[in-house]
């Protein structure tokens, strides 16, 4: 279980490191993608940001487990925002796909981690 979270938080952590730096720099297909939605090119860079963030703290969490739980829970709610997108628009399931494998990779390493969750957040 061990091995396949950190591949999980490793992949998880790349993807978002990846598709944030691209929204944070104006790489032309979020540019084009945010413009086909109808949202505002500085949510392009928040989102971006965000991204980012939720993908350090994964990484942090390779040493504060904390983290990764945290990281993994940012990423998730992300990620169900980009389907509601995706599914306004009516984009095909070939556009949606990344994102909702990319959530459903996050929510599974929150859940099987919640413990860490707890304890990162004085709730336990």
């Amino acid at each position: 279980m061990e091995i396949l979270s950190i591949v999980l938080q490793s992949l998880l952590a790349l993807a978002f490191v990846v598709a944030g730096l691209g929204k944070i720099f104006g790489a032309k297909m979020h540019v084009e993608g945010f413009n086909h939605w109808g949202l505002p090119q500085w949510f392009r860079v928040v989102t971006g940001l965000v991204e980012v963030v939720g993908a350090a703290a994964l990484i942090y969490g390779f040493w504060e487990p904390g983290w990764m739980t945290a990281g993994a829970l940012l990423l998730g709610v992300t990620a169900i925002g980009g389907l509601v997108t995706h599914l306004r628009a009516k984009d095909s399931f070939n556009q949606l796909f990344p994102i909702l494998l990319l959530g459903i990779i996050a929510f599974v390493l929150f859940f099987l981690h919640y413990s860490e969750f707890t304890d990162f957040t004085g709730l336990s």
